[in-house]
């Protein structure tokens, strides 16, 4: 692997890992407006805890389930952060950087959402959650582009030259 290709993993995963913070936020300030009806645990939760039980390991504990979520909610946000790093050349341009990021970060919602997760019967199909939940993974996962994009914008040259 060349040093470009390098950094370029580097930087995305970084600035995937690091997006998955405000997202987050994004997430949980989001889950307190909704209707007490559309409250229940976020779809990270939801994901990690289906998951965990297609694999026959039910976590034992509520905190034991709140570190996997953690963990797969951020090891995910880190996954697509260098998916992001392999298939966008660092823009020079802080409004490119947004554009692709939030273009990206609706693209990781539709596929996942809209297609991933439902097959696998790891969360609800789009018909059967409400659109106000949508919306706030729409937002949630906006945030995360709008992030990955400038976080990679600017780490992505200074790896560059810290690998050359």
């Amino acid at each position: 692997m060349g040093k470009l290709e390098l950094s370029s993993l580097l930087s995305g995963a970084t600035a995937g890992l690091v997006a998955t913070v405000p997202m987050s936020a994004v997430m949980k300030g989001a889950q307190m407006l909704l209707p007490k009806p559309e409250k229940h645990a976020l779809p990270p939760s939801i994901i990690t805890f289906n998951a965990a039980g297609k694999m026959g390991q039910p976590p034992t504990s509520q905190s034991e389930h709140g570190v996997r979520t953690a963990l797969a909610h951020f090891g995910v946000g880190t996954a697509f952060g260098l998916v992001y790093g392999l298939a966008s050349p660092a823009p020079a341009k802080q409004r490119d950087a947004l554009v692709r990021g939030a273009l990206f970060g609706f693209l990781v919602w539709s596929v996942n959402y809209l297609g991933i997760l439902p097959a696998l019967n790891l969360y609800k199909s789009p018909d059967q959650e409400p659109a106000r939940r949508h919306l706030m993974m729409i937002a949630a996962h906006l945030i995360w582009g709008l992030t990955t994009g400038q976080v990679y914008r600017r780490l992505a040259p200074l790896l560059k030259k810290r690998l050359a």
